[in-house]
């Protein structure tokens, strides 16, 4: 990893899981647009469904998600009554293939196991599927058993992705999230043992009172259980955005050279275990479908952030799901009650989004090349939308800021990152974004997680 850059690394900038990013999404935008994208998809195109599950069993305090407490014993079987309202009126619409379905929240296995093993049925008899699309599921550990991976397994569940964070205890005690290490070593092994072998963990640095060694032990035990892939994220501190923040002391939270030492430390931990570094924050192990992606060329980003599904179309379902089509962004109401009204009246829950032009597209593309492989040729990209490599100057000065820093290179319209400087990808993407550029939004740290 490169050294810390005060001035680039604490910089607030966009996660970039799309491009327009999620605070250019406006009200004008909504369900007719997406019913119209919706009716426009090819019988032939490969098309992904995201699930939002908006419910916890208790919040954690970290957390940037759209999500609640289950509270109400009817709140899950109402959501879900919505939700199959939902999937009705898309299904009848779109036509394209389902080749992957991820289920998201939330915790998806706050629904209990009949219900969620029910609901993969119905979306399998939905949509038009391949024969064996693959089906993942985010879990909390510690609502997870071996009754519950049997059932997940049947239903033909093949990847789980285990929120995990962190094993220092007096860091989770200061999140909200107490879960032992023995606990996610069980849930692992019951997966295995049910057939469920894809195996991804989420882990965060820059928690609340977490020191490096907190996260070196949570590295070390983590690869004892040897999951197929690990995200590490930087925890985002939001308070005024995400309220359930505000339990946290912000006092205790480690500043910008501890989080950069944090991230670069595990970086060298992981890669020297054997997991092969994905764009910016992904790890995974050779043979896994993610790493051999990055390794032909595969690689994608979206909201889930990078991943290895060849949909054409992201298709969501459930309050604040988001969908993406190659001309088209659109999110569904975020609130539950509003959208659990939409669906049941048999109308497209979405409430804002943004519909992406020629430029959009090509941009888009652009910063998604760079993220995911370290490079983009400009010219190439250009080329491929009717453009000249002009387009993606709209300040020269930025990204030779960037060049003279030593975070990126440019050679015969090349743009690339050098080697250890991947901590700054996202910075240097900014370099092509005219949006960020022209509005100059201090507030670009906002695009947190809306799905």
């Amino acid at each position: 990893m490169s050294r810390y850059i005060p001035d680039l690394y604490d910089r607030p900038v966009p996660r970039y899981t799309s491009y327009p990013t999620a605070v250019d999404f406006h009200e004008g935008v909504g369900a007719r647009e997406q019913a119209a994208a919706l009716k426009a998809v090819p019988a032939d195109m490969p098309v992904s469904l995201y699930v939002h599950i908006p419910y916890c069993r208790e919040i954690c305090w970290y957390c940037g998600c759209n999500t609640g407490a289950i509270g109400r014993a009817d709140r899950i079987g109402r959501y879900v009554e919505a939700l199959d309202a939902e999937i009705a009126s898309v299904s009848r619409l779109m036509r394209g293939r389902v080749v992957s379905i991820h289920f998201g929240g939330g915790s998806p296995n706050a629904l209990p196991r009949e219900e969620l093993v029910a609901l993969i049925g119905r979306l399998r008899s939905a949509f038009v599927t391949i024969a064996r699309p693959e089906i993942a599921v985010e879990l909390d550990p510690r609502l997870a058993d071996a009754a519950y991976a049997r059932a997940l397994a049947q239903a033909g569940v093949s990847r789980a992705s285990l929120g995990v964070q962190c094993f220092a205890p007096h860091v989770q005690a200061r999140i909200n999230r107490i879960q032992p290490t023995g606990m996610v070593e069980r849930v692992v092994g019951e997966l295995r043992d049910a057939g469920i072998s894809a195996i991804n963990f989420d882990l965060l640095h820059g928690l609340p009172a977490q020191s490096i060694e907190d996260v070196a032990e949570t590295i070390r035990q983590a690869i004892t259980m040897r999951p197929d892939r690990i995200a590490l994220f930087g925890y985002a501190h939001h308070p005024r955005l995400m309220p359930r923040q505000r339990m946290i002391d912000a006092t205790a939270l480690p500043r910008g050279p501890e989080r950069f030492e944090q991230a670069s430390h595990a970086h060298d931990l992981l890669v020297a275990t054997g997991y092969q570094a994905i764009g910016f924050d992904h790890f995974a192990l050779p043979d896994d479908s993610l790493a051999c992606a990055a390794r032909e060329g595969r690689l994608r980003r979206n909201f889930q952030g990078f991943t290895d599904e060849p949909g054409a179309a992201v298709i969501g379902l459930g309050a604040s799901a988001i969908s993406q089509f190659p001309g088209l962004l659109v999110q569904n109401e975020k609130h539950v009650g509003r959208y659990r009204d939409a669906a049941l009246a048999g109308r497209i829950p979405a409430a804002r989004g943004i519909e992406r032009t020629d430029e959009d597209r090509m941009l888009g593309e652009a910063i998604e090349r760079l993220l995911c492989t370290g490079e983009v040729d400009l010219s190439v990209v250009a080329h491929r939308h009717g453009r000249t490599i002009a387009d993606y100057f709209p300040a020269r000065t930025r990204l030779q800021a960037m060049v003279d820093g030593g975070i990126a290179r440019m050679s015969n319209g090349v743009l690339s990152i050098p080697p250890g400087a991947m901590a700054y990808a996202r910075v240097v993407a900014t370099g092509l974004d005219p949006r960020i550029q022209r509005d100059n939004r201090a507030d670009a740290a906002a695009e947190r997680r809306v799905s």
